[in-house]
């Protein structure tokens, strides 16, 4: 029998779903990436082989969390694939932030946040659309994940009034009672998150949709293990590449470190959710479609930033959760309206493009910002 080649055994241990198979191309930009890094080649050539290379991965990171959970059982595999949801965007964020690229950090969380309710949740109802004139989908789970993204939208509000009222100015204040506020803020938001949990979980698993028939995991359990080793230390090595270059790209480009934050380093670990989400609401689950949007969102809003906040006063470079004037009016809009459109638990085609209209207003505004 012949013996599987490189590629087979890169496969077995990185093992895409069908709709992500195009994705697995990519992971050869991961050693070329490396190889670019030590060779000290221009900068655009490595920021763009990382951030290629990056998808493919947080596309197998997502399949290995989903395939233990699956193995888990609903409670702790629920929770696994809570915590883990967003791991790449964690990732990435914690090289930035001990590179001191704090700006960048809050960017790509406000892009995460708004491209998962605008550009991913638009593009699943239009997708969806074209096959059928209107689509359903459970309205308590829609309104719980718009309910606590505007709590989080507060709780980016707040520490922004406490400035204007105090400084008068939105500028770069840093003190010891923001500081103070962001983390007891931080720390609110994950209390809540954690009370989602309990809720989804625990106490009120029976009012949660369950699909007909148990998942079938795709990984044997130390498959799954392998492949989510292997992804978060490649994703790790190549988020460092990343960052170091974003200062180079930007000048390079002639764009400004918040656009990169808010729309290329936001996208980059969203790529395989991106694609779930599509082809979930061309199969009209339009529910899964939602979770994998919303949900995630949720999850950068209450659980990954708060984190951040935690962890970058441990790493020495203290991240408050004092969003700029057009982060904070991105994320209200994109909350706003997603609980609008989702508020009577059916949309159409022309809702979808409503999101992804809103969607290129906003990235076209962040363009223009200057830093």
């Amino acid at each position: 029998m012949e013996k599987p080649g490189t590629w087979d055994r890169l496969w077995h241990y990185f093992p895409l779903k069908s709709g992500h198979k195009w994705l697995n191309v990519l992971l050869l930009l991961a050693p070329v990436a490396i190889v670019l890094d030590v060779a000290h080649a221009a900068p655009l050539l490595i920021f763009f082989a990382a951030a290629l290379a990056i998808a493919p991965l947080a596309g197998a990171l997502g399949e290995a969390t989903g395939a233990l959970a699956a193995h888990s059982g609903p409670a702790v595999g629920g929770t696994l694939n809570a915590t883990l949801g967003n791991a790449t965007e964690l990732i990435i964020s914690i090289f930035a932030i001990r590179a001191g690229q704090i700006s960048v950090v809050k960017a790509s969380l406000s892009g995460s946040i708004i491209g998962n309710l605008l550009l991913v949740l638009g593009l699943s109802i239009v997708a969806a659309g074209t096959r059928r004139t209107t689509l359903t989908f459970s309205r308590t789970n829609a309104s719980r994940n718009s309910t606590m993204l505007m709590i989080a939208v507060a709780a980016l509000v707040m520490p922004a009034v406490f400035v204007l009222t105090t400084y008068g100015d939105l500028g770069h204040h840093e003190s010891a009672r923001l500081e103070h506020l962001s983390l007891w803020t931080s720390g609110v938001l994950i209390t809540l998150y954690l009370g989602n949990l309990i809720f989804m979980f625990k106490t009120h698993s029976h009012a949660m949709e369950q699909p007909e028939e148990p998942e079938v995991p795709e990984m044997s359990k130390r498959q799954a293990l392998v492949s989510l080793v292997c992804a978060t230390v490649l994703i790790a090595v190549l988020s460092e590449i990343l960052v170091a270059q974003i200062g180079s790209v930007t000048r390079a480009l002639g764009m400004t470190q918040l656009f990169v934050g808010v729309i290329v380093v936001a996208l980059i670990g969203n790529a395989a959710e991106h694609s779930t989400a599509v082809m979930m609401a061309m199969r009209n689950q339009m529910d899964l479609a939602i979770t994998v949007a919303a949900g995630s969102s949720t999850q950068i809003a209450l659980f990954v930033a708060p984190v951040l906040v935690f962890l970058s006063v441990a790493m020495g470079h203290p991240m408050t959760l004092l969003f700029n004037g057009f982060e904070i009016a991105g994320l209200f809009l994109s909350v706003l309206v997603t609980a609008m459109i989702c508020y009577d638990g059916e949309t159409n085609w022309f809702e979808g493009a409503q999101l992804l209209a809103l969607y290129a207003v906003v990235a076209v505004a962040f363009y223009f910002v200057p830093d």
